[in-house]
């Protein structure tokens, strides 16, 4: 195994190691951190299982075979990853453009007036999750019959991802379902945009309207829709400059015959960037992950305390 083989390796794993670890405990803290779960805690945790398909679907299966493992996945394995790692990066597409949208609705006093009542449903949430996935899930039913596992024959034309391969089709056939693709992706993109315009507008005419108020606070403090909404801009902003560039890559990778290994790493890498970044950019904007390490280390300096004072007497 080469330097170059072993270094994209430790990428490889690094990236999915911390990824996995950082939607894990985002997922269990907002499980645990309140009785009563959040509206856009039921979207963010559809997000983190989103995040975990990618990861788990190609970063660990990249990672092995970057380490020198090759085609130790059967034909139907190679299905059902491709087929996991699609939906979950469609899903994570469109769970975002919801979260960005419902943190919209919810700043914009014109459109909250009439879609409060059905915003603030749980029933509403859980739907329009539920058709996410069920969208996902039917649209890209396509994709295990181009995918398939090691294949020994010559007379196939194949584009190999180290652990399976992909069957170069018609391109008509190819033509359409990459139209459909790219059709129900910039929707979703455009949802994510506009949410983003008219939260960026609303935060700016909100900053001028209490502009007085803040300059005569000694110490102010962002709001928690504030704080909520900040952060939504950021993931939005990151999931757009990692989508592009995996999808110029992706582009690439489609009209090159034969690609090369590092044009197929770089874009599974990419591919998998906002699925590791998300988490953090969630837990570091939540409130509530402040104040559990406040009174963790609250507990922490009473009892190392309490101890100091059992051993001087």
């Amino acid at each position: 195994m080469g330097s170059a083989n072993l270094e994209m390796g430790m990428i490889f794993l690094t990236q999915t190691g911390v990824g996995i670890l950082g939607n894990s405990f985002l997922f269990c803290f907002t499980l645990l951190a309140e009785h009563k779960l959040r509206l856009t805690d039921l979207i963010i945790n559809q997000l983190v299982l989103a995040n975990n398909f990618v990861l788990f679907s190609k970063g660990i299966l990249q990672t092995v075979a970057a380490f020198g493992l090759k085609f130790f996945l059967h034909d139907a394995g190679c299905k059902f990853v491709f087929y996991l790692h699609r939906v979950g990066r469609e899903v994570s597409l469109s769970t975002t453009s919801l979260l960005s949208s419902f943190q919209a609705i919810k700043l914009n006093s014109s459109f909250s007036r009439w879609m409060e009542p059905r915003i603030r449903s749980p029933k509403c949430i859980g739907f329009c999750c539920f058709l996410c996935w069920i969208l996902h899930l039917l649209a890209n039913t396509y994709i295990p019959m181009r995918v398939t596992g090691q294949v020994r024959r010559k007379n196939i034309s194949l584009k190999r991802f180290g652990y399976c391969s992909l069957t170069i089709q018609d391109s008509s056939i190819v033509s359409v379902f990459t139209v459909t693709y790219v059709f129900v992706d910039m929707i979703f993109l455009g949802l994510m945009v506009w949410a983003s315009g008219s939260m960026v507008l609303v935060l700016h005419r909100h900053k001028q309207q209490v502009h007085h108020i803040h300059s005569h606070s000694l110490s102010p403090r962002p709001s928690h829709e504030a704080r909520a909404t900040h952060a939504i801009l950021v993931l939005v902003s990151a999931f757009v400059s990692f989508y592009s560039v995996s999808s110029i890559l992706t582009l690439c990778f489609t009209l090159i015959v034969n690609p090369s290994q590092w044009l197929v790493d770089t874009s599974v890498l990419m591919a998998a960037c906002f699925p590791a970044f998300s988490p953090f950019v969630l837990i570091s904007s939540d409130t509530r992950v402040s104040r559990f390490s406040l009174t963790c280390w609250t507990k922490k300096t009473f009892f190392s305390n309490l101890v100091k004072q059992l051993q001087v007497f």
